[in-house]
């Protein structure tokens, strides 16, 4: 009777001891999230990120803890009003202790991190036991865009070159078009920081009414066209210093 007591005291204190290391493994996950402010590439660690699209965010699982277990790795990203078997991308393996996604779609989304710990040794396997503090909120703003009707490209340094007005937001798809009086193309770019400096082959554009022609689509799905003329005030400056 004495040996079986001890057989099963010992078989006891291993289970203790299996379970005591295994969840000594734990992770600390963070997330850099990379986005564009005012034209200027931009970098935050938190969270929770709320902000425009499009914008990147690198997760990181950390994991710390005794290097004989090794870990699997499994990344949810699914809306914040819905379960988590509606997941927007879900990545999982031994390799994603690192994941970057992309959002393009406006919204409120979850991100969540599991890690299931497995005991190179015996085989044994635990969950991490802080799931719930492996959470981050992203929420992407719905889109805005509006462009100018006159700029003055006479090197004040002030409305010199023509742009879309600083309270755009969340655009992931953009074109613009600039054409002359006659119709004729004259230069285009397609990103919604981008510009027009007033120049066709290196010379600046006599004053007058240029046209522009937009074509984009906002992270919420809203389809942008938008046609205007455009005054350019070439000589404002000199008008103004009389």
């Amino acid at each position: 009777m004495k040996r079986v007591y001890i057989s099963i005291l010992s078989a006891f204190l291993l289970t203790v001891t299996i379970a005591q290391t295994a969840f000594a493994q734990s992770c600390a996950p963070v997330a850099v999230f990379s986005y564009v402010k005012e034209g200027k590439p931009t970098e935050e660690t938190t969270k929770a990120y709320s902000g425009p699209a499009p914008v990147t965010g690198h997760f990181s699982a950390n994991p710390t803890g005794n290097e004989s277990f090794t870990a699997v790795y499994e990344w949810w990203i699914y809306p914040s009003s819905s379960r988590k078997e509606q997941y927007v991308a879900h990545y999982s393996g031994a390799q994603y202790e690192e994941m970057e996604y992309t959002f393009m779609q406006s919204g409120s989304f979850t991100v969540a991190l599991k890690v299931t710990f497995t005991n190179t040794t015996d085989g044994s396997t635990v969950d991490d036991p802080d799931p719930g503090e492996h959470l981050f909120t992203v929420t992407v703003q719905e889109s805005k865009l509006e462009m100018p009707n006159a700029f003055s490209p006479n090197g004040d340094g002030f409305n010199d070159v023509y742009r879309a007005k600083p309270n755009h937001q969340s655009i992931v798809e953009f074109k613009a078009t600039i054409f002359n009086r006659w119709g004729q193309k004259i230069y285009s770019w397609d990103d919604v920081n981008g510009s027009w400096d007033g120049t066709v082959n290196g010379r600046t554009v006599e004053s007058g009414v240029f046209f522009v022609n937009v074509v984009a689509k906002g992270a919420d799905g809203v389809e942008y066209k938008i046609r205007k003329d455009i005054n350019i005030l070439t000589r404002h400056k000199e008008k103004d210093e009389k």
